[in-house]
């Protein structure tokens, strides 16, 4: 129960941002997004319906599409998040904040982001683009990221072509601050960057590790590829450990201090739990 509260402070919190930055900000001139929140904009530019309606319109596609794939926990949870945007950008008498453009793209894309971010943290979605296309990647070569991108793309053009470039450029850097928002919503400051490390003096960059930075470590054995001159396989231990954005420099740093050949694995994962990181994470 405690874990539904939560994200349905999330979901609800969601909504009025997101509410806030397309009434508030994009709306009022006429500026685009990109996604599904793109599309329902460019049409109610086109054709003057009202934005509340276009929301749930092209969502709901989206939405039967995730039906097939996703929870039914999931589906519910973003029904009610997209009919809880549609009923507060309807109804909620948000006033226009300012008349310049590069402000309206930029903190309008932030406030919507933000939403968007929240929402996801809640289990659920107000734009369905991700759900598309996590649809289409399972019959098809290409990544999320890959799809949203020619997604966005078309909007973009139709937005240059329908409208006019500028509002089509506008649109762009809405969708960077947006995307941007939605990314430090998700992972928030602490975001987490596993590294593996291959190094000939692995005990010391072990050691350094545990007891002078105070982080955990896991070994794992592996092999050189390479052969020795005689034909044998050198057997090495290979160090994996776990660390946040803001300290990984520091980290490398120290690890190229003992052997600067050291070679250094580096990816951003979404999120850790438990462990000893979040141990030093508390004390510190």
């Amino acid at each position: 129960m405690k874990q539904q509260l939560r994200s349905l402070f999330y979901i609800l919190i969601g909504i009025l941002s997101a509410s806030f930055g397309l009434k508030g900000f994009l709306l009022p001139k006429g500026f685009l997004d990109g996604g599904a929140m793109g599309i329902a904009l460019l049409i109610r530019e086109v054709s003057g319906l009202n934005i509340g309606l276009l929301i749930v319109l092209v969502n709901l596609p989206f939405v039967l599409l995730g039906a097939k794939i996703l929870s039914k926990t999931f589906i519910v949870k973003t029904v009610f998040a997209i009919a809880g945007l549609s009923l507060a950008v309807t109804f909620m008498p948000y006033s226009q904040v300012t008349d310049d453009n590069l402000l309206i793209a930029v903190f309008g894309g932030f406030f919507l982001g933000a939403g968007i971010g929240l929402s996801i943290r809640g289990g659920s979605v107000i734009d369905g683009t991700e759900v598309l296309a996590l649809y289409f990647t399972r019959t098809s070569p290409f990544s999320i990221g890959d799809i949203i991108a020619i997604l966005n793309i078309i909007i973009f053009s139709f937005a240059a072509l329908l409208l006019e470039i500028e509002i089509a450029l506008y649109a762009m850097l809405t969708y960077m601050s947006a995307s941007r928002t939605v990314d430090f919503f998700i992972h928030g400051f602490n975001e987490y960057l596993d590294l593996t490390i291959i190094s000939d003096r692995h005990e010391e960059i072990r050691n350094k590790i545990i007891y002078d930075l105070g982080k955990g470590v896991t070994v794992m054995k592996g092999k050189r590829g390479r052969l020795e001159p005689d034909g044998s396989e050198k057997e090495i231990d290979i160090i994996y450990t776990v660390t946040t954005k803001l300290e990984v420099s520091r980290l490398k740093s120290e690890i190229l201090s003992i052997d600067e050949t050291a070679f250094i694995i580096q990816n951003r994962i979404d999120e850790a739990h438990g462990g000893f990181l979040k141990k030093h994470l508390v004390q510190h």
